[in-house]
């Protein structure tokens, strides 16, 4: 990412040096649609992110500009009452992240923004909670609101609910506004505890294959469509067992009970996430005694589970998995929401290059598009740039 530039245009738009912030994107390792049924996820930041600068202009009005989006939508300018909700997708998460921390008793003066990023959209490592991050430090730094960060990860996450439409959990803006560098987040959705589980492999590297088909969760209504799956089985389930509040609580057992309560595939996809929720907390004692053998046969699990049941695969990401468990790659799997994106895998290190190259030429042989790839190295959440 080219910092110079994104300052160097900040400057010529609104004739000002602003302040500089930055929040990652995320890779998650396992943990897939349990963050929104109150389950484990164990998500870290990564080395790509977004990048705002952000300069209070003394009026009423915010006024933005996106320096990655090459046409006339790539400026807005908008109040922030709710009726002054920009058309713009992107400037969105600008006016939601304002919108919700005055909803929680701030104060939000007019303010200049230019954003940035080189976390890949559409590819499954949360550009948007990025995003929403990097505004969210920037504000809450620039006006001295107090916010802690789990405060902003919450406000990152309301605004998806209230201005984006996209029902999500929390992990995504967690990672984003709590990572650390060389550590994953084991964190529960349900009470917002984590801690930090080292991830620090010697012998392999995370690598990233994009299929380039674009990932957009709102398109649909899938994942919402989804959510409502579960919690419709939470419902069936807690006429008998009323402690049953989420799908994290339930067993398997209690989910067998109410076969015939449900449909087929309501059933189906809430027996993934419960099965899910326990492949994470096995592959965490796996990290913490360095077996990357098992972490990797819990990530070809949670692939199967995502394309067979919970059915948000697709088939170049089947594909990919397929390839990888061909090759020998120790695990691979779909990364993210699911419908497109990428693949994440776990690569020995002496065979990260011939693998890279293997998988990409079968790809585009058969799908006639070219695959990006992203090495990815975990590291720190949301920041201040000096």
């Amino acid at each position: 990412m080219d910092l110079k530039n994104i300052i160097s245009k900040f400057k010529e738009l609104f004739g000002l040096d602003g302040a500089v912030y930055t929040s990652p994107g995320r890779i998650n390792l396992i943990g897939e649609h349990t963050d929104y049924n109150g389950g484990f996820v164990l998500p870290g930041a990564i080395d790509k992110a977004m990048v705002v600068i952000v300069k209070p202009n003394g009026t009423n009005k915010v006024r933005a500009f996106a320096l990655d989006i090459k046409d006339e939508s790539n400026s807005s300018e908008f109040g922030l009452e709710e009726e002054n909700k920009p058309a713009e997708g992107w400037a969105k998460f600008i006016f939601g992240v304002a919108r919700e921390m005055i909803k929680r008793g701030k104060t939000i003066p007019g303010f200049d923004i230019a954003v940035s990023g080189d976390v890949p959209l559409g590819a499954g490592m949360s550009s948007s909670a990025a995003l929403e991050s990097a505004v969210g430090f920037a504000l809450n730094d620039q006006y001295k609101l107090g916010f802690t960060r789990q405060e902003l990860a919450l406000i990152g996450q309301a605004t998806e609910h209230n201005y984006v439409g996209v029902k999500c959990g929390i992990m995504d803006q967690f990672a984003s506004c709590l990572g650390k560098e060389g550590s994953l987040i084991r964190l529960d959705c349900r009470s917002l505890e984590y801690d930090y589980v080292p991830f620090n492999p010697k012998n392999y590297y995370l690598v990233l294959i994009d299929t380039c088909v674009p990932h957009n969760l709102a398109v649909g209504g899938e994942y919402n469509k989804r959510r409502e799956s579960c919690e419709r089985v939470v419902a069936a389930i807690a006429k008998d067992h009323p402690e049953v509040k989420l799908l994290r609580d339930a067993t398997i057992d209690q989910l067998k009970a109410v076969k015939e309560q449900v449909s087929a595939e309501d059933y189906i996809r809430a027996e993934f996430v419960i099965e899910e929720i326990q492949r994470l907390l096995d592959t965490c004692e796996a990290l913490k005694k360095d077996d990357y053998e098992t972490v990797g046969q819990k990530m070809y699990e949670t692939h199967e589970g995502l394309s067979k049941k919970y059915t948000v695969s697709c088939p170049e990401l089947d594909f990919l998995n397929d390839y990888a468990k061909e090759f020998g790659v120790t695990g691979s799997r779909v990364m993210g929401g699911g419908f497109g994106g990428c693949t994440i895998n776990l690569v020995k290190k002496d065979e990260v290059d011939k693998f890279i190259a293997k998988a990409t030429d079968a790809y585009e042989k058969k799908f006639s598009i070219k695959p990006k790839v992203y090495h990815v190295v975990i590291g720190d959440g949301a920041r201040k740039l000096e």
